[in-house]
């Protein structure tokens, strides 16, 4: 082979290897821009304190426009408890009507009756809104943990019982949270360990570490709510 003839071999060569990269990258922003669902990739840093819903509301947001999901109202999947003369907040309340699918186009549930019935939220659709796999149980470390404060119907916890950290504001050693497993495995087969929303309440309180105790890292569920 020539020079000559290298030379262009390796020019359609780069040529192909920049189309392939360019048609991957635009492929990867469409699956972002239609994106409605994902879990966020980190948390507050806080633990459970999440600065309440409104500051949740905000981190998903934020994630979302950082990832190319933009002209979206973006809600945290978290339940409050009534407190101070404030109701309850129930996490199905806040996140629209559905469907919802993930940064791969994947969709995870078409309305809420089937997110809290038979979805399609595993570890493999459960991605963040980059598109990557949170860590579930078997990985290093475990963060199968999500923050809800819900039961299993999205319902907030009735009673003065605390589930969601203090609404969201607690990051010391007092408080619980409910969490559930996005990887919907646990420790044996009960429907609890196999929640997506609703499994244990976490130990120790809610500080970052005592999150991480029992295999979480303080993320939550976003849903694009229009």
């Amino acid at each position: 082979m020539g020079k000559a003839c290298s030379i262009r071999l390796l020019a359609v060569t780069g040529a192909l290897t920049m189309a392939f990269a360019a048609g991957a990258q635009a492929q990867d922003n469409a699956g972002a821009a239609n994106m409605t669902f994902f879990v966020t990739s980190v948390g507050s840093g806080k633990g459970a304190d999440l600065g309440g819903l409104e500051g949740a509301d905000r981190h998903c947001q934020t994630l979302a426009q950082a990832a190319g999901a933009t002209g979206k109202t973006w809600r945290a999947y978290l339940s409050t408890q009534a407190a101070g003369g404030s109701p309850a907040v129930n996490a199905k309340d806040r996140i629209g009507r559905g469907p919802w699918q993930n940064a791969k186009g994947t969709v995870v549930a078409k309305d809420v009756a089937e997110l809290h019935g038979s979805n399609n939220v595993t570890k493999q659709t459960a991605l963040t809104e980059k598109g990557g796999v949170v860590k579930g149980r078997g990985d290093t470390p475990n963060e199968h943990d999500v923050l809800t404060g819900s039961q299993p119907d999205g319902t907030a916890f009735a009673g003065t019982e605390d589930r969601t950290c203090g609404n969201w504001t607690k990051s010391g050693p007092d408080g619980v949270a409910m969490v559930g497993h996005h990887d919907r495995t646990g420790l044996d087969e009960s429907p609890p360990a196999k929640s997506w929303n609703s499994s244990h309440p976490s130990r120790g309180g809610c500080s970052q570490d005592a999150l991480k105790s029992t295999g979480g890292a303080g993320l939550f569920y976003c849903f694009a709510a229009n």
